[in-house]
């Protein structure tokens, strides 16, 4: 079993697994009005990629955005309206990259699961407002720590 295990081994420093212990993280408000939270679970500067949980309150509307890489979205407990489509507790969603959001709206308390290949870009009607990034999620995640 050595030799096989030998083979198939990825050449270079050894990999590990990365177990994030969700429940003992703080959850940080991202909204001045205290609907929206966010929990950074992974981040990777390699492809910059990042894993969060978002817990909206009813009635937030998540700010229009452009995706410059894909995602995928798995709801754990809610329901969010998204474009034309109403995504509930269990659904999974994949957004390729490009995709623009004029909207989302949370039409019951909700968290879901986003896992990200890329950043994001905030735009209002006349000009970009933000962007989020792997770098930004690491930032929200130190900060998680010290609440």
């Amino acid at each position: 079993m050595t030799d096989i295990l030998n083979m198939l081994q990825a050449p270079g420093p050894a990999m590990k697994d990365i177990l994030v212990k969700a429940s003992e993280s703080n959850w940080v408000p991202t909204d001045p009005n205290g609907k929206a939270f966010i929990k950074v679970l992974w981040t990777c500067a390699e492809s910059g990629g990042w894993a969060v949980m978002h817990k909206w309150k009813k009635g937030y509307v998540a700010p229009p955005h452009k995706h410059l890489g894909a995602i995928h979205a798995f709801i754990v407990s809610g329901k969010l309206q998204l474009r034309e489509h109403t995504i509930e507790t269990g659904d999974y969603m994949y957004e390729p990259n490009g995709i623009i959001h004029e909207s989302t709206e949370a039409l019951e308390d909700t968290i879901h699961l986003n896992i990200a290949d890329g950043p994001i870009l905030f735009f209002d009607d006349e000009k970009i407002t933000g962007y989020g990034s792997w770098e930004q999620m690491y930032r929200v995640q130190q900060r998680g720590k010290d609440l």
